[in-house]
Formats: C-alpha cells, sequence, structure tokens
C-alpha cells in the first residue's frame, strides 16, 4: 500500500494540474453557434453533418469554385454564425424599383469582384445603382422562418392608420420554383411574403442556401443548374443533400441569449428602449407556429424585428432595391446577438446594412425616415440614459 501511495499522489497532482490548464469552455450565452435544445439523436446528426458543411467545407476550382465569385466557404462570410466584415461585403446592383433587376445580363444582381487564374472577375457597370451588403448573424433563423404571414400582416401598417409615424409593410417577392409555400402563407398575385436578406427578398433558408451557394461561391445545384459565368446549363457542383444539411442546419441554430437581463443599467436601458418608441418596429416577442421539429414548434422568441420594410430616409437610401421593396425601404434587423458581433467583426461594429457604422449610437442615430421620432429622442436622453440604452442593446 504503501508503495502506491507516491504513485497516488503524482495521479492527484497531475489530474489537478491539468484541470487548470484546460480552460473552461464559453458559456452559452457568449457563443452565437450551437444547436437548439431539444433536438433528436437524428436530427443532432443533421445538424452536424450541416455543421461540417458550413464551415469546414472550403470550395476551389476543383470542387466548383466559380470560376467568379466573392467567397470560398460559407464559414468565411459568416465566422462563428456571427455577421460579417467589410472584407466580406457583398456588392448588390440594377434595380432601382419593383419592375425588377435590368442587369442580369451583365452580372447582376450580385458582384462576383474574384476569379479564378485564366478568369476576369466582374466589375460594376458604369453609373449602375448599388448598395454593399453586410453578411447578418445566421442564429435563430428556423424560428423567424416559422413566424405566420398573418402574424407579420398583424404588425404592418402600410398607411400609418395609427398615426404614429410607423408604417411598416411586407415585401412581396416572386419566388423560385422551387420553393414551396408555407402550408398557411398569403398570396399576393402569385407573389409570397418575404422574411429574409436586408430587403426581406428571400422567402426561406432554402433559397437563401441556394442563392448564396450559386451568388457567393458560384456552385450550381439542382436548384440553379447553371453556371454563373457564362449563363449556360451545367450539372449541380453540391448534392441537394447537402443543401439539405445545410438548410436544416440553419434552421435548428439557436436564438442568441441575452446576458445580464436583470443587470439594473440592463433593465432601465430596456424600458427607455421602449419609451422613445425602438420597439415600434424592433418587436421584442414574437411566435412560430407549428414544426416537424419540435424543437422550434409554437415556441415564443425574442428577436427584435417585425420583419417589415421601412422607409428609412435619404442618408440610408443608396439608389438600389429588391422585390417590391423601394430605395429607401429596409427589413428592421433583428437585434438579438448584437452585443455579440464585434466577435465575428474583428473587435468593433460595422453595423446598418452596409457596416457603415462603428458603434451602436452611431447606428442609432443614422436612423431617419420612419425612425426620425425614435433617433430624436434618443439624441435628447441624458448621457446616463444613453449608456443605459446601449448597455441594454450589448445585453442581446
Amino acid at each position: 500500500m504503501n508503495k502506491l501511495l507516491p504513485a497516488l499522489i503524482a495521479l492527484a497532482f497531475i489530474s489537478v494540474a491539468c484541470n487548470e490548464l484546460i480552460p473552461d469552455a464559453p458559456a452559452d450565452d457568449a457563443l452565437l453557434d450551437g444547436p437548439v435544445d431539444g433536438l433528436t439523436y437524428e436530427q443532432s446528426r443533421l445538424f452536424l453533418a450541416g455543421d461540417v458543411a458550413f464551415n469546414e467545407e472550403v470550395f476551389s476550382s476543383g470542387s466548383g469554385l466559380g470560376p467568379i465569385f466573392v467567397a470560398t466557404s460559407c464559414g468565411s462570410c459568416h465566422a462563428g454564425d456571427g455577421k460579417g466584415h467589410p472584407f466580406s461585403t457583398l456588392t448588390r446592383f440594377g434595380q432601382t424599383d419593383e419592375t425588377g433587376n435590368h442587369y442580369l445580363d451583365r452580372g447582376g444582381p450580385q458582384l462576383q469582384h474574384r476569379a479564378l487564374q485564366g478568369f476576369t472577375a466582374e466589375t460594376l457597370p458604369a453609373g449602375v445603382p448599388f448598395s454593399k451588403f453586410t453578411p447578418p448573424a445566421n442564429t435563430g433563423l428556423g424560428f423567424i422562418e416559422l413566424v405566420t404571414d398573418a402574424d407579420i400582416l398583424a404588425m404592418a401598417d402600410p398607411d400609418d392608420a395609427d398615426g404614429d409615424g410607423i408604417s411598416g409593410r411586407p415585401n412581396w417577392i416572386t419566388t423560385p420554383q422551387y420553393v414551396i409555400p408555407q402550408a398557411n402563407a398569403e398570396e399576393n398575385n402569385g407573389r409570397y411574403i418575404g422574411r429574409f436578406g436586408k430587403k426581406a427578398s428571400v422567402y426561406n433558408l432554402l433559397q437563401q442556401t441556394v442563392g448564396a451557394y450559386h451568388q457567393d461561391i458560384g456552385i450550381s445545384s439542382a436548384f440553379a443548374p447553371y453556371d454563373i459565368f457564362s449563363g449556360l446549363e451545367t450539372d449541380p457542383e453540391i448534392s441537394t443533400q447537402t443543401i439539405n444539411h445545410v438548410v436544416f442546419y440553419l434552421q435548428t441554430l439557436k436564438a442568441p441569449i441575452q446576458r445580464t437581463p436583470d443587470n439594473e443599467a440592463v433593465v432601465a436601458g430596456k424600458q427607455l428602449f421602449l419609451e422613445i418608441g425602438c420597439g415600434s418596429c424592433h418587436k421584442e416577442t414574437l411566435r412560430t407556429s407549428s414544426s416537424s421539429v419540435a424543437a422550434l414548434s409554437n415556441k415564443t422568441f425574442s428577436p427584435y424585428t417585425d420583419l417589415l420594410l421601412h422607409d428609412m430616409g435619404p442618408q440610408l437610401d443608396d439608389g438600389y432595391t429588391e422585390g417590391s421593396a423601394t430605395t429607401a425601404e429596409w427589413r428592421t434587423p433583428a437585434l438579438w446577438g448584437l452585443g455579440l458581433s464585434p466577435i465575428t467583426q474583428g473587435g468593433g461594429y460595422f453595423l446598418m446594412h452596409d457596416g457603415r457604422a462603428r458603434s451602436i449610437e452611431e447606428a442609432i442615430v443614422m436612423h431617419g425616415g420612419e425612425g426620425s421620432s425614435s433617433k430624436e429622442r434618443f439624441e435628447n436622453l441624458s448621457a446616463t440614459d444613453k449608456d443605459k440604452l446601449i448597455a441594454f442593446l450589448k445585453s442581446l
């Protein structure tokens, strides 16, 4: 027994030393990535397959990249499933009103500014309207996809009937043939309500995924079976199974978790947020409809968006649009996860649709049009109250 004692002491010492050397895992509320709670074993396997395709697969010329493209992988634009950086910002061009994009024969709607060796990257046609779109965070998208059209329309007030200066409306879009509208979808002259994208011009996560592979990486699929460079029909360069895995991954990423919700400054900041009218567009609470994924079905969640278009004034009017939106209209961005944005944006903020705002306060004061009243009320707050409101937003 005495001979074993030194070995046992040494083993205990090594165990303690290892525990001291291995850092603790980050708290769930400090990360944007990770699955929603409650997935089944099979659903967890699908999530993992999508995670690998989204975050680990880097395309090359041998696996279908380009020949013109923006990025070589999904994760390069959405590191950690968070917001993108100016380096990964997209350029959209060629549409000034709801009559559609008039530059499809000249590379629209997206500029592929990189190219494989031997090919020429695209450049913007002279004088064409364009806008810069910073990649958004991915988390919680499955919840947003399941908000019913009826709930979205209930938040709309296109004619400002209540006289509060807020006149949000949905973006009615023409969907690709492969998109199957939800059973409870509202239809308007063959068009449906968009939920995703800076202008709410994308209907669901399948359309978002197919479009990203095709327009961002130059990868054809059974849903978009043509070469982005020549426009000619081509064999799929990615399997439908992989597309479906990525869609499921995006659908089942967890919603961002608010940090320090009971902090005194955060509580006071939330009250100020509501008092100055920010909650008129950035709706705190929405609800999902029923889903085959029980973890997403009939859930109440807090994204701080109404998914509607709002006129944000001339300062944010880039002269470019998508769907039925005007050039000054933008979909209310979800605020959840805002406080974690610097993690994936190089340590600072790049906010608004194109990353032009370098702080939360700067983003607020850029609000015009329907956001003017709330902006003015924010500017009239004391410095202490502004800090409280910002503390609340950083907690999301």
